[in-house]
Formats: structure tokens, C-alpha cells, sequence
């Protein structure tokens, strides 16, 4: 059987390659392997640091070269290109492959063929995001949809998938989207631009919020369904724009997410509209052939229920694979003595803090990140900790060694990911991550508070099946490059133990992150959040032996 023969090979190549810095890869390509056979959908949860360091690749790479019948590998875009330029043909190097490998946005064919069962066989690479555009909009392509269907499908990254089915179903209108619609309606363009300011006049009315957005509330949609009747009236639907017309399509949905983005320096506002929950539009992607989905931080579960509903998905084989307790293992600083974050005391007591924390860590060649979740607070922060540390502090930019990076969660979400791995630049990854408050995501975003009614709606725990699972991936993500940095100090220091190694260079025995939300050790939500953490050497107290260089 296929899984036989992965689990040969696979364990050859890594005995080949002397060690390998993840200890499941022969448990995760066997099932890997099974599922390609039988034709089952399955989940596959790995740590954050796996993921974070790319570890885990060979475990479903290796089954889908070795699987005789063809494959589509479907990838992030921040890793496509590795996987395809050095990955696989450093597998094809040290493997008796042969099977053929292609790279395109659809699927190899010969003229006008789409029949899966045409004559290429081999393994498709493609960005995932194409692939999940081709399946949730068919609308675009009815006739000839770039993916045949039945084709078992490998899916990586799937912690964003959410994220990416989100930004495939939403709708905007901006400005030009105005302008195309009063020369579509010519007899209208008076009204269509009174329409215009009237609308823009309402959503301005809105107090500042840090997020530039509001959702569309009673005034704003009382506009619009005037809008659409006055449209309506023409009795002309097919000359009305195709922008337009699927924002109403979505628009007249009753469980919607409707907002609008606003730029109070130029006077524009770009509407917005999308499904409120996609789980019935993703269960019908499931259905159209198997899958394998693998992704880090999906679910603290580890049949992922919560996950799964989320996104539509059935009974299908799911498995977690924790960290390595005896290399991952955290330094992890989390004091009890701090105000709540939503008191007046906590801006005082969290500088200080982050003062001596700075101060214990001293001018390490590693890098600190502070992450402030709270805009006017870091913009604060970023002042007084520039007027003390000067030009070491950047804000939202590239840092370099002994530089204090002070950013917010989406940046640091983007660009954790340059922080290098490779043993040789271990510094680039941060040495002291401080985290000011939990990333529970903020009421006061729309698109947040719009999710949180329809659970409302429905009468679900919108806390527990949305934002603390939410908090829980970010962090377990947030905290990865650390991790990272620890294990490789490890390999340094298993190195500088090494007699005929030069011990003059020795480096810290790695990273430390430092929680300063006092939610955690006094709200009953503190512990499973603790425990995503794990493994971690954990103190309420400032260990300054962690610091030791």
C-alpha cells in the first residue's frame, strides 16, 4: 500500500539527512498517505512552531510525489515559491520520483479538455488562494472552471483559510463604482449623486473609531433600500453594473455583514458587504472532492469542532500534533500584581514593567518586539519609550539587532514571519516579546461586532465560539519566532558544548515572552489560554537568570 511505501521511503530520507527538527513525520505522511488512498478529507493540526519553520512539509510533500494518481498541492503564496524552487526538487534529488510536477493557476489540459482522467497525472502546485477563488465564485467561469472537480486536493496553511473564503465573498464599492453607475443610468446621474453625498454625510456621522470603519446601521441602510428601489424602478436590472449588482445580491441577504470604510482626510467611503457565517458556502467546496487540510493554531481542540463548524466542514478524519516539550518550551513571564487592562492604573503600571523588562534585557544582540493592541497606547508608548531608548526604538518597521520594535497585532502578524530561522542569523528572531493585552478581537471593529450579533441571533456563546479561539491562534502564532529562537539556541549551545567548538560566543539560552494582561490569572478563560501556551516554563515573577547571557 501507498502508506507502506511513504513510511520507507520518508524514513530513509530522513535518516539520509541526519536529524530533522520535528519528531511526527512519520505518523502525519502515513495518514497523509492513507487519505490520498481511501479518499477521506482530513485535518491535520500542527504546532506553531512547525508551521512558523516550515518543518512539517515533507511529511505531506513525500505522499503527494509518491501517490501514482494526480494531485493538486495548493499553497500559500508566502511559501508557493519555496516549496516548488526548492523543496520538491531537493525531494526529487533524494527520492527515486518520477512523478511529473506543474505550477499554474488551473489545470494542466490539452486544448479544451478538462477531464480530471486526461493525460497528466503528475502534482499541480498552485496558490491556494486561486483555488478557493475558482470553487466560491464558479459564476466567473460556469462552463470551464479552472479545477476540475474529484481531484484530491492538499491544502497548506489553513489557518488563513477563514480570512481567505471571507475576502473572495465580500463586495465593495468605491468611488469609480459610483461613476459607472450614473452612466449606466444616465436619466439618473442628479439623484444617483444626491444619493452619494447623503450617504457619505451619514457614515461621517459616526464617532472616530481606531478601525476607520463602521457597520451600516438604520440611517445609512434606509439610503441604500431607497437606492435600490429607485434602481428598481428603471425595470432595467441587466444594465446595471455586475459590481453592483452582486453587492445586492449579498446586501439583501438576511444574515449579512454590511459596513463601510471611511477616509476622513479625503471624504471618501467605500462600501462593504458579506456573508455573515461562510460554512454553507465552504461545505459546498468539501463536497466537490477529498482534501487535506493542514494549518497551525486552528482549534485548542483537538478534533477541532469549533473549527470545522466555522467552516463547513463534516466528519472527516482530524489530528493534533503537539510541540516538542523538550526543545519548544517557552520562557514565559506572567505577573499577577498589575491592574486590569480597562482600568486607568494599568498605563503606569504596564510601562513600568515593560521598563524593567527592558532593562533586565539590556543590549542583547536579539531584538525585543512590544506589541500594543491599543492604537492611541502605543502611539503613547512609542514616545516616551523613543525619548529613553532613542533611535533603538522603531515603530512598525524593520528593527535590527538590539532594536525595540514597537508594532500592533496585524503588522506583527505580517512580518513575524521575516524574523530568519537559519542558525546562522538565530538573532533576527526576538530575544523579548512583550505582549501589553490579549488579542481578543475589539468590539469596536465592525466587522467583529457584526459576527458577534449574529451569534447573538442564533443564540450561541459568541465569547467562547469566536473571540477566545480567536486570541487563543493569535497568540499561539505571536509566539512562534520565539519558540524558534529557543530551539536554535539549543543547536548553538549543543555546539559551544562541543570541545573542539570555540566557547567564547556563547548566546542566550533563549527567548522570553513576557503577558501582561491580568485577565489571565483572574478570569476563568486564563487558564485555557495558559495552556495553548504550553510548553512553558511559567513565573509570576521577573526571573533576571533568564537574561543571563
Amino acid at each position: 500500500m501507498i502508506e507502506t511505501e511513504v513510511h520507507q521511503r520518508l524514513r530513509a530520507y530522513l535518516q539520509a539527512q541526519g536529524q530533522t527538527q520535528w519528531p511526527h513525520h512519520l505518523t502525519m505522511a502515513r495518514l497523509v498517505a492513507r487519505a490520498l488512498r481511501v479518499g477521506r478529507s482530513a485535518l491535520m493540526q500542527v504546532d506553531s512552531l512547525a508551521a512558523y519553520q516550515g518543518s512539517y512539509r515533507l511529511s505531506y510533500l513525500i505522499p503527494a510525489l509518491l501517490w501514482p494518481e494526480p494531485a493538486i498541492l495548493a499553497l500559500p503564496e508566502k511559501i508557493l515559491e519555496t516549496v516548488l524552487w526548492q523543496d520538491i526538487p531537493n525531494l526529487q534529488q533524494g527520492l527515486p520520483v518520477v512523478k511529473a510536477v506543474c505550477s499554474g493557476d488551473r489545470w494542466p489540459t490539452e486544448g479544451a479538455n478538462q477531464d480530471p482522467n486526461s493525460s497528466f497525472r503528475g502534482l499541480l502546485v498552485t496558490s491556494a488562494e486561486a483555488w478557493l477563488r475558482d470553487r466560491l465564485t464558479p459564476n466567473l467561469s460556469p462552463q470551464t472552471p479552472r479545477f476540475p472537480p474529484g481531484i484530491v486536493t492538499l491544502i497548506d496553511g489553513v489557518s488563513d483559510l477563514e480570512r481567505w473564503a471571507r475576502s473572495q465573498l465580500s463586495h465593495a464599492l468605491c468611488a469609480q463604482d459610483w461613476d459607472l453607475l450614473m452612466l449606466a443610468y444616465p436619466n439618473l446621474r442628479d439623484r444617483l449623486r444626491d444619493f452619494r453625498v447623503r450617504l457619505t454625510h451619514a457614515v461621517f456621522q459616526h464617532p472616530v473609531n481606531p478601525y476607520g470603519a463602521h457597520l451600516i446601521e438604520a440611517p445609512e441602510k434606509a439610503l441604500l433600500n431607497e437606492l435600490i428601489e429607485t434602481l428598481e424602478e428603471q425595470g432595467e436590472g441587466d444594465q446595471m453594473p455586475l459590481r453592483w449588482a452582486r453587492f445586492w445580491q449579498q446586501f439583501l441577504q438576511p444574515e449579512r455583514l454590511a459596513w463601510a470604510s471611511l477616509d476622513r482626510t479625503s471624504g471618501s467611503v467605500t462600501l462593504h458587504c458579506a456573508p455573515a457565517e461562510i460554512c454553507h458556502q465552504l461545505a459546498s467546496v468539501w463536497a466537490q472532492q477529498p482534501v487535506v487540510l493542514i494549518g497551525a493554531a486552528l482549534d485548542p481542540r483537538p478534533k477541532a469542532e469549533q473549527y470545522r463548524d466555522r467552516l463547513g466542514l463534516g466528519e472527516m478524519t482530524c489530528l493534533s500534533f503537539g510541540p516538542d516539550r523538550h526543545h519548544d518550551s517557552l520562557q514565559l513571564y506572567v505577573p499577577d500584581h498589575l491592574p486590569m487592562p480597562n482600568t486607568s492604573q494599568f498605563k503606569a503600571a504596564a510601562l513600568q514593567e515593560i521598563r524593567a523588562l527592558l532593562s533586565a534585557q539590556g543590549a542583547t544582540a536579539a531584538p525585543t518586539v512590544i506589541i500594543i493592541g491599543d492604537v492611541p497606547l502605543r502611539d503613547q508608548f512609542a514616545a516616551i519609550l523613543a525619548a529613553e531608548f532613542g533611535s533603538r526604538v522603531r515603530v512598525e518597521s524593520p528593527v535590527e539587532e538590539q532594536g525595540i520594535l514597537i508594532t500592533g497585532w496585524e503588522y506583527w502578524r505580517s512580518h513575524r514571519a521575516g524574523c530568519s530561522t537559519g542558525l546562522a542569523a538565530h538573532a533576527t528572531a526576538p530575544g523579548l516579546l512583550i505582549i501589553t493585552t490579549l488579542p481578543i478581537p475589539s468590539l469596536e471593529n465592525p466587522l467583529v461586532a457584526g459576527r458577534v450579533a449574529s451569534y447573538k441571533r442564533r443564540r450561541q456563546d459568541w465569547f467562547k465560539a469566536y473571540l477566545l479561539p480567536s486570541a487563543i491562534s493569535e497568540l499561539q502564532q505571536a509566539v512562534a519566532p520565539v519558540r524558534s529562537r529557543r530551539y536554535l539556541s539549543g543547536q548553538i549551545n549543543d555546539q559551544i558544548n562541543d570541545p573542539l567548538n570555540d566557547h567564547s560566543h556563547r548566546e542566550p539560552s533563549g527567548g522570553i515572552v513576557a503577558l501582561l494582561d491580568n485577565r489571565l490569572n483572574y478570569r476563568s478563560y486564563g487558564h485555557q489560554i495558559l495552556a495553548a501556551l504550553e510548553p512553558a516554563l511559567r513565573s509570576s515573577h521577573l526571573n533576571e537568570e533568564w537574561f543571563i547571557k
